[in-house]
């Protein structure tokens, strides 16, 4: 039984609520106070984190990034995990560390700020386990603000990353965090990053499905926790794009929410209606068969296992 089939008044009544401005406004800001109060409550100081990142000068980063001619797909336009302008902002951008930290809390108990790279090393491990020659080229799609190319490059020390976002927003905080990785001093949040002499990742404007890098140039492509971020019709043209990245014999790895996870088939309406008020695409990416999509892109060996409670990691060979 899956979120998308189970139960289904669920879901309906949750999509009626939602199509009610004023109820959905209300649910989306109910979603944002629930999720900061958790941080805080666990001592991540969300308030004070964001705000001092927020105070930073961050013009040359984000000029070393923008790709000022990039024209935008619709769907990204629209507004996102409880912010009118999606990711496209300076307060989801020093936010969604944070907002990582809280949401990911909750995966095992006991809930713990340690849930998010639990999250991230388990999906590494699913990685270790199929490539255990390792790799030299790896492109994060989706990358956000970094959190998962600097884990994969931890993982695969050596390789060369290429993070991949649709928000300059979200790649001049993952530029900053490349310096302060080189420079010993953590990410400037409470919970420091591990630090890195390896080469920083390469930072690019673009959307996944329409990346602009050049093809078959990667042993790994992966994409953590994106796919349901995304309307059908693009969460299908990355897998396209992936294929066409990713060299003969390598490998595509996506980590994301599991439709089959019992957490999701029994959750209650009101939760799943905070959810959905923060997500407008999971209806459609628990209607995604990434399986059978891979399957009929020609990939072989294609697998989906659990890596967490809530969560599967999808690998295919090309």
């Amino acid at each position: 039984m899956t979120v998308a089939s189970s139960p289904a008044w669920t879901v309906r009544l949750a999509n009626f609520i939602l199509g009610i401005k004023p109820l959905f406004n209300i649910m989306k800001g109910r979603a944002r106070s629930m999720m900061i109060n958790r941080a805080e409550e666990m001592g991540v100081l969300w308030r004070s984190e964001a705000a001092n990142l927020q105070s930073m000068d961050w013009l040359a980063d984000f000029e070393a990034v923008n790709n000022p001619s990039l024209v935008y797909p619709e769907y990204y336009l629209k507004p996102f995990h409880a912010y009118d302008n999606g990711n496209l902002g300076w307060e989801p951008a020093t936010e969604v560390e944070l907002a990582a930290y809280a949401v990911h809390a909750r995966i095992w108990e006991p809930q713990s700020v340690e849930g998010d790279p639990k999250l991230r090393e388990s999906f590494n491990q699913v990685l270790r386990s199929a490539l255990p020659g390792g790799v030299q080229s790896i492109v994060d799609l989706g990358c956000s603000v970094g959190m998962s190319t600097f884990a994969l490059q931890d993982t695969f020390p050596g390789s060369t990353l290429t993070g991949v976002d649709l928000s300059p927003y979200f790649l001049a905080v993952a530029r900053h965090r490349s310096r302060l990785r080189q420079s010993d001093k953590g990410n400037g949040l409470q919970i420091p990053d591990r630090p890195s002499a390896q080469t920083p990742p390469t930072w690019v404007h673009a959307a996944a499905e329409s990346t602009g890098l050049e093809a078959g140039n990667y042993d790994l492509v992966a994409a953590c926790l994106v796919f349901h971020e995304l309307p059908r019709d693009a969460a299908l043209a990355i897998l396209q794009e992936a294929k066409r990245l990713v060299k003969p014999g390598g490998m595509v790895a996506i980590m994301d929410m599991n439709p089959q996870s019992a957490v999701f088939a029994k959750m209650p309406p009101y939760v799943l209606t905070l959810l959905k008020s923060t997500e407008p695409y999971l209806d459609q990416y628990f209607g995604v068969d990434l399986v059978q999509e891979f399957e009929r892109l020609g990939f072989s060996q294609v697998r989906s296992m659990e890596n967490s409670p809530r969560h599967r990691t999808v690998i295919a060979t090309r």
